[in-house]
């Protein structure tokens, strides 16, 4: 069971550390620790004994990430959740862009007629606007909580109801799964509607000139990389390679630096 009682679950990665990894171009080190936290969720993912996360409060970026890759969330009423890297000019990289793909294509009606770039394309949006929940009701809106996932009304019963969930998934005999490699990606389509959603928005003055730059490797990664010229199926391992190349690439860009030092000056997010 993943929780704590401090004020808030987790409000992401500490961004003060990863400024200066960037400044003093330590970009193996960097690799590295993208890495490293792409494992740890995906070691979460398929740990043999079911993983329950608790979230509440502000649950902001890294903490979304972890709660995503567990069996279970059980998260408070009052849960703010949202992948919010966008702010500080990079993308979700520790398997947070993955692993809402992977929720919107699997949600997607299994039905010739049916569209499945409308579930990407809500993931995209609520990506690229770094939208957070109001509540942790909302936050099963947003796609942050599945189907299976469950609320604590009571925030000082959380911790137990989680326990107790993680018990009961025991019970019921929980087996962990494999990584997958039939996650299905939409191509040059879906990335070519996505880039033009991005440049109705631009000429509406909606977003920013680098607003567009992230969200275009944004939608480089939901499209599955932007180079098959029809729908594939692709592994998990291939989307996380994509998310830790995309980061970097971010990371390596002025506007980018200029946006995380904005956000420790001023706790808000910087629209350059």
């Amino acid at each position: 069971m993943i929780g704590n009682q401090a004020p808030n679950f987790c409000v992401g990665a500490n961004l003060m550390l990863v400024l200066m990894t960037i400044q003093e171009g330590e970009w193996d080190d960097l690799h590295q620790a993208v890495r490293a936290f792409q494992n740890a969720n995906m070691a979460l993912k398929y740990a043999p004994k079911p993983v329950v996360a608790a979230p509440f409060g502000l649950t902001l970026g890294g903490g979304v990430e972890i709660c995503v890759h567990a069996a279970r969330i059980r998260a408070a009423a009052e849960t703010y959740m949202g992948l919010v890297e966008a702010g500080v000019g990079i993308i979700p990289a520790g398997g947070g862009t993955k692993e809402m793909l992977v929720r919107a294509v699997d949600a997607a009606p299994h039905d010739d007629a049916a569209d499945p770039f409308v579930n990407v394309k809500e993931i995209f949006l609520n990506i690229g606007m770094a939208k957070v929940s109001t509540s942790g009701e909302e936050a099963r809106k947003l796609h942050y909580l599945s189907a299976r996932d469950s609320i604590s009304m009571n925030r000082s019963r959380q911790i137990a109801d989680a326990k107790q969930l993680a018990l009961d998934l025991v019970k019921l005999g929980f087996r962990p799964g494999k990584p997958r490699d039939n996650i299905q990606v939409l191509g040059q389509a879906a990335f070519a509607k996505m880039k033009l959603g991005l440049h109705l928005m631009r000429r509406a003055e909606y977003i920013s000139d680098y607003d567009v730059v992230v969200a275009t490797q944004l939608a480089k990664i939901l499209s599955g990389g932007g180079e098959f010229t029809s729908p594939q199926r692709v592994s998990e391992q291939y989307l996380l390679d994509l998310e830790r190349e995309a980061f970097i690439s971010l990371c390596g860009q002025k506007k980018t630096v200029e946006r995380m030092q904005y956000m420790l000056k001023k706790g808000k997010p910087l629209r350059n």
